[in-house]
């Protein structure tokens, strides 16, 4: 079996979508990129979370060829394997359609930076991406388009959900969180009132302080 490894961590993390509360019953997906082989690893399509395994992952060339796998890939992996060949620093990609967040991409609205804590984690507000149709490169076009010279890990999509990036499997799960976290209290303080948004040069600062100084360096 190809990659087993990488293959039993995507099976792990994939039960966080549902624990957290970022998806529903088959919805979601997360793919990881292996640098020495230069292949993915994502979810297979339309199975529910508690029946996943390892053996049931589906490996793929960044064309979207399967290499290996048993299963029909994720409808998404067009999307994926766009986003690893235009973005070369993303090693994992996740896409939920958790509900608070995609309530904003309902409306065709990003999500301001009203919070130190969206500050800290995305550098500023959560970008809004452009529609587009499910199941070709379409998505991944919008997602590259969207984060290209953002400092946010995280998009949401018009009328549709959540993209996620990261270096690893738990950098973009955490920015998964986080999205949703940050979007549900934006949401509750825009129903009392008009949240202030923070100055750029203090979301700078933040930031900064965060990404270098924050946490066991």
């Amino acid at each position: 079996m190809l990659l087993p490894h990488l293959r039993e961590e995507l099976c792990r993390q994939h039960l966080e979508l549902p624990r957290q509360g970022l998806v529903t019953w088959t919805s979601g997906n997360i793919s990881v990129l292996d640098d020495e082989s230069g292949l993915m690893v994502i979810k297979p399509s339309g199975l529910m979370f508690e029946e996943l395994t390892p053996e049931s992952m589906v490996v793929l060339d960044l064309d979207g060829k399967v290499v290996e796998g048993k299963y029909k890939p994720s409808s998404d992996t067009a999307t994926h394997a766009y986003i690893y060949r235009h973005m070369p620093h993303v090693r994992s990609v996740i896409h939920t359609h958790s509900p608070y967040a995609s309530a904003w991409a309902a409306n065709n609205r990003e999500i301001p930076c009203v919070l130190t804590a969206m500050a800290d984690e995305f550098g500023g507000p959560i970008p809004c991406g452009g529609f587009a149709l499910i199941g070709g490169e379409e998505i991944g076009r919008e997602v590259v388009k969207t984060l290209t010279g953002h400092r946010s890990p995280a998009v949401i999509l018009k009328n549709h959900g959540v993209f996620t990036l990261g270096e690893t499997i738990k950098k973009a799960l955490k920015a998964a969180v986080m999205c949703e976290d940050v979007a549900r209290t934006v949401h509750l303080a825009y129903q009392l009132g008009t949240p202030d948004r923070i100055e750029q040069q203090d979301i700078d600062k933040l930031y900064d302080r965060y990404t270098n100084v924050y946490g066991q360096k």
